[in-house]
């Protein structure tokens, strides 16, 4: 299994760094901690020492028993320097929590204690996962820094939503649960064994997911049977190659990717302004949400009863506004663009040659819903990835095999327009 560097700074959430190392040695991965002074007035040593079976160390100037090495490994013939030979040995270096100060000192390059020093020498994958009070998350310094260290690769474990520490305080802040933590870390492990991991490395990625409801009443509404497997696959093959990913989320039940942040959403309408309010940001769009096209002209706000004098006889539609041209017609030189058409039959690649002309996309992804054993909320699909160069067949696969293979296309896209003279 793998070697997992667990740094732990100073935060009331430090108890829960402990679980972590529990599921992680549970789980058969040889774990070491380093920790900050000012993370053991809440947590001590011995705590970390009887679960990882090894010695914690706290400062770089502390000689380190096991001179790097990780439990089970032999132990080397000279002496190292702990910070550099610790890090070195790992498949990755995960802190959790990451105090404000911590992110600061790690935007900054600062290395001033042992945590800092070993992840600036760090050339495995990096995860932080901040933990602190709502205002200091939430202010602009931090998410400053946050954007920072995304843009140079570092993989963020956003927080949670609810109590905090102090009395009676609640909002964002929450040091993410210790088995998403885990599951970060297996996927930036696994992500390094693949040749095109680090293809989407501090790249900013949207996605849409599932299928938007627009309503007929308070009850009713008028919907497609998109189950956001393929939006979800997606961004966690995304976030596995070192993408910080956004998923606008339109009425998906699935448990959500590790690592990645999600945005809720019912209606067209309400997709609409979270992707115009996220977009500018973002340097790859992949729009698979089945977003429908029409919508009830005219909602009732109450449940329609089909027994009144007044029940409707027909529902009036209007279209809605289309959210991927628009989305288009506003990009910013370097953004790509991935559209998906779901097609019914013969003609979806005609149609789609056509939709990627006249929406000015890099590529759509083409799947034929005709067909029972892929498509929507199945848990493979078929597909042809059509760009204005050529097509290329995606054979049928699971769809993280799938979403795979698409972001190989967009890894290949935005190469080649790196290389393209201004």
């Amino acid at each position: 299994m793998a070697r997992l560097l667990l740094g732990v700074s100073g935060g009331i959430a430090a108890y829960k760094a402990l679980e972590l190392v529990r599921l992680a040695t549970k789980a058969g991965h040889s774990v070491r901690v380093i920790q900050t002074p000012t993370s053991e007035r809440f947590v001590g040593v011995a705590s970390f020492e009887g679960v990882t079976g090894a010695p914690v160390l706290t400062s770089e100037f502390a000689r380190d028993p096991l001179r790097g090495a990780f439990p089970d490994d032999p132990l080397p013939e000279h002496e190292p320097i702990s910070h550099l030979q610790l890090v070195a040995n790992a498949d990755v270096f995960v802190i959790a929590p990451a105090s404000a100060n911590t992110l600061a000192k790690l935007a900054a390059g600062l290395a001033d204690n042992l945590l800092t020093s070993a992840a600036l020498a760090a050339r495995c994958p990096l995860i932080v996962a901040p933990a602190m009070n709502d205002a200091m998350y939430e202010h602009a310094a931090t998410q400053a820094n946050l954007a920072q260290l995304r843009e140079r690769g570092v993989r963020v474990v956003d927080p949670g939503v609810g109590p905090l520490a102090s009395k009676g305080e609640h909002g964002i802040g929450r040091l993410a649960e210790p088995a998403e933590l885990l599951a970060a870390c297996e996927a930036a492990i696994a992500s390094a064994s693949i040749p095109s991991a680090a293809s989407l490395a501090g790249v900013r990625v949207l996605v849409t997911a599932g299928g938007t409801r627009e309503p007929i009443d308070s009850v009713r509404y008028v919907g497609n049977r998109s189950s956001g497997r393929m939006g979800y696959a997606l961004a966690e093959q995304a976030a596995r190659r070192g993408a910080s990913v956004t998923v606008i989320a339109a009425n998906v039940s699935l448990p959500a990717p590790a690592g990645v942040q999600i945005i809720p959403v019912e209606t067209a309408a309400q997709l609409a302004d979270a992707c115009a309010a996220a977009f500018p940001d973002c340097d790859v769009l992949l729009m698979a949400a089945a977003v429908a096209d029409f919508r009830p002209a005219s909602p009732a706000d109450t449940k329609l009863k089909k027994t009144a004098a007044n029940a409707p006889d027909s529902i009036a539609l209007e279209p809605t506004p289309d959210v991927l041209s628009g989305l288009a017609a506003a990009r910013r030189p370097g953004q790509t663009i991935v559209g998906f058409a779901a097609e019914h039959g013969d003609g979806a690649l005609a149609f789609a040659r056509e939709k990627l002309a006249r929406k000015k996309l890099d590529a759509i992804v083409v799947n034929d819903i005709s067909r029972s054993d892929i498509g929507f909320d199945t848990v493979e699909n078929e597909v042809t990835i059509v760009t204005p160069e050529a097509e290329r067949p995606v054979p049928q696969a699971p769809k993280g095999e799938v979403a795979a293979a698409i972001l190989d296309v967009v890894a290949e896209l935005r190469s080649a327009a790196d290389r393209s003279p201004a």
